[in-house]
């Protein structure tokens, strides 16, 4: 397939693309284009209202958004609304929060109109385990810290702690640890990662609306991270990170330096973590 015809929207496909982690910004060139071509948007409960703006006028906005502990369209039944749409001949799009295939249940989609015999084409976004970290001031990597990440979801298909995880390879073998949809069941996972060794005063730090105009962050340590977290009244969505990179924010907190932060050049050489929402 050349080039030229990989980038047609033809009638009668589905295109799954990732719209980021909440700032348009972050869009990219190919997902803004989709937008505003598709006959049909299906979007997720975390993209952001302003890149729905893109659209066509006649565009037709479908809801479809999964959200925890909230009613929610069956996941079988948005895929295969994917395939009817496509048949009725429209340019169908599938718009997900982050990256359609980082815990964004993509490959089940994309799986159906394999089985439906339905064209389709991926378009990788900003997952909110870089992007919304990256808005943080913490980067995922650094040489002085770390040569490798996990990223791991806080909660199976069911909706409880998943059990398939081998949490004692996690917690020995994984300096940074990046964890999406674990607010509901931190409390489990963090006793869950000291009772595997993980220091008391590990550093971690909660990221709630990250990339948005009201974006928190909570800077905290393992030991203290439960009471923080229900003193600071932060909710979901939000990606939490833990690892010696949180220290770093003192240094990188980019949008806290234009509000005024005074940024620390050496963080890494202090002993303490501090706190900070």
């Amino acid at each position: 397939m050349n080039s030229k015809t990989e980038d047609e929207f033809r009638p009668g496909t589905v295109w799954l693309a990732g719209a980021g982690p909440g700032d348009p910004g972050l869009l990219t060139v190919l997902a803004a284009r989709a937008i505003a071509e598709a006959d049909v948007i299906v979007y997720d409960a975390l993209v952001n209202e302003r890149i729905l703006a893109g659209a066509r006028a006649d565009a037709e906005l479908r809801y479809a958004g999964k959200r925890g502990g909230k009613p929610s369209p069956k996941q079988r039944d948005i895929s295969l609304a994917l395939v009817d749409l496509a048949r009725e001949g429209k340019r169908v799009l599938r718009l997900k929060g982050g990256d359609p295939f980082v815990f964004g249940r993509g490959g089940e989609e994309a799986l159906t109109l394999v089985e439906h015999g339905i064209a389709f084409r991926i378009v990788p976004g900003i997952s909110a385990g870089i992007g919304g970290l990256a808005y943080a001031g913490i980067p995922v990597t650094h040489r002085d810290i770390n040569h490798s990440v996990t990223f791991l979801t806080g909660h199976d298909a069911s909706g409880v702690m998943p059990d398939a995880i081998d949490w004692a390879s996690v917690a020995r073998g994984a300096p940074v640890i990046v964890l999406y949809m674990a607010m509901k069941h931190w409390p489990n996972i963090r006793e869950r990662l000291m009772a595997e060794g993980l220091v008391p005063a590990m550093p971690v730090a909660f990221v709630c609306n990250a990339t948005l105009e009201n974006q928190q962050v909570l800077e905290t340590t393992l030991e203290k991270s439960v009471a923080d977290l229900a003193a600071s009244g932060l909710e979901p969505p939000a990606i939490v990170v833990v690892g010696e990179a949180v220290k770093l924010r003192r240094a990188l907190d980019w949008r806290g330096a234009l509000a005024g932060r005074k940024l620390e050049a050496n963080p890494l050489k202090r002993g303490t973590v501090s706190k900070a929402v």
